[in-house]
């Protein structure tokens, strides 16, 4: 294993570069069935959006999201730190405030010393903590390119009960 691995290298599209396309996601999805009527799905697949929202009551929903954020720079840290940014920004734009999140890992680990790993890890921490907004858990897998999932998060909304509206980073 190298000693120094550039994350930029084992990235096809930096950042959320490699997002399939809206046409190329649509075509794949033609043929699913429908969720169905769920009353209490304020934001759902349909729109698009990158987290979902779930009415709890009539003054509280839940927004949830996960994100895989490919390397946009080669310091694993700061690399955790902007996957981490941008994963909490998809609560924050539908309107909500992270309560907690779960850190998602793909890592070829036969390719990055642990150390690296370790270190985008931290970076992502270094975000939560900052925000107040506990890591409560998570997933691991080896997996060929670095798809670090950074922090997804499941959240409580105010006293609004309409649909939270929606857009991402």
């Amino acid at each position: 294993m190298p000693d120094t691995v550039r994350l930029t290298s084992l990235a096809h599209g930096g950042g959320c570069g490699c997002k399939l396309s809206p046409a190329v996601l649509r075509d794949i999805l033609a043929g699913m069935p429908a969720a169905g009527a769920f009353p209490d799905l304020l934001v759902g697949a349909e729109t698009s959006d990158d987290a979902a929202v779930w009415r709890l009551n009539e003054r509280q929903a839940l927004v949830a999201t996960t994100d895989f954020f490919m390397p946009v720079v080669d310091d694993p840290f700061d690399f955790g730190r902007i996957a981490a940014t941008n994963a909490l920004s998809d609560i924050y734009a539908m309107g909500a405030t992270p309560i907690f999140a779960l850190a998602i890992v793909g890592m070829p680990v036969d390719r990055m010393p642990v150390e690296m790993i370790r270190d985008i890890l931290a970076g992502g921490a270094s975000v939560c903590a900052q925000a107040g907004v506990p890591i409560a858990g998570g997933h691991s897998i080896d997996s060929a390119h670095p798809d670090q999932a950074s922090r997804g998060g499941r959240v409580q909304r105010g006293a609004q009960t309409g649909p939270a509206g929606g857009g991402g980073l």
